[in-house]
C-alpha cells in the first residue's frame, strides 16, 4: 500500500505587469512554427497538453476536475488557449483568463519536455504577453510556484512581469498550476 502524501511547503510568487512591454518582441526561432488558438478545445485535446507540458512539473490542479467542471472552463470564450506547434506537433500552450475583466491571468504557460532548450521559450512568452494586451487589459498577471520550472520565473521577470506578493502553502502532495 502506498504512503500517503505528505503535506510540502510551496513557495508561490505572484507577477504582474500594468503595461505592455516596449521592447521588441524576440525574433522567432529558426524552426516551423506555428501559434494558433484552440476555439473551444475538446477536454480530451485539453487534457493532453496539460499532462503534457504539466508532468514533469507535476501540475494537478486542472487534472483533478471532473471532465464537465474543465469543459465549463475551456469552453469559455474569455478563456484563451494558444497552442504552440513545432513541424506540426504540439509543443506547448498558454493560457489567458480574461474572466476578471480588464485584470487578465496568464493561468498556464510551459512546453512539451521535449520542446525544451530550443530557444521556443522567450519568443512564445513574449508572443503570448503581446496576446494578452489586445483589447483593455489594465493588468497581467501570473503565479509561479517552487514545483515550476525554476528558469520561468527569471523569465517572467525578463519579459516585464515584476514580483508584488509571495506566499508560502502547504500543500498535500504534488501542487502546480
Amino acid at each position: 500500500m502506498p504512503a500517503p502524501p505528505r503535506a510540502n511547503a510551496s513557495v508561490v510568487t505572484y507577477l504582474e505587469m500594468t503595461a505592455q512591454p516596449t521592447s521588441p518582441t524576440p525574433t522567432p526561432p529558426a524552426a516551423k512554427l506555428a501559434l494558433l488558438r484552440a476555439e473551444r478545445p475538446t477536454v480530451r485535446f485539453y487534457r493532453y497538453l496539460y499532462a503534457a507540458v504539466g508532468a514533469r512539473w507535476q501540475w494537478s490542479e486542472r487534472r483533478n476536475l471532473d471532465d464537465a467542471a474543465l469543459a465549463a472552463v475551456i469552453a469559455d470564450e474569455k478563456v484563451e488557449i494558444f497552442v504552440l506547434y513545432a513541424g506540426g506537433v504540439p509543443a506547448g500552450f498558454a493560457e489567458l483568463d480574461r474572466r476578471r475583466g480588464d485584470d487578465v491571468e496568464l493561468t498556464h504557460f510551459g512546453l512539451i519536455e521535449e520542446f525544451a532548450g530550443r530557444g521556443f521559450t522567450r519568443y512564445f512568452l513574449r508572443w503570448t504577453v503581446d496576446q494578452a494586451w489586445l483589447g483593455s487589459t489594465r493588468r497581467l498577471w501570473v503565479r509561479h510556484t517552487t514545483e515550476g520550472d525554476p528558469r520561468l520565473l527569471t523569465l517572467y521577470q525578463q519579459c516585464g512581469f515584476q514580483v508584488y506578493d509571495q506566499k508560502t502553502a502547504v500543500v498535500d502532495g504534488p501542487g502546480a498550476p
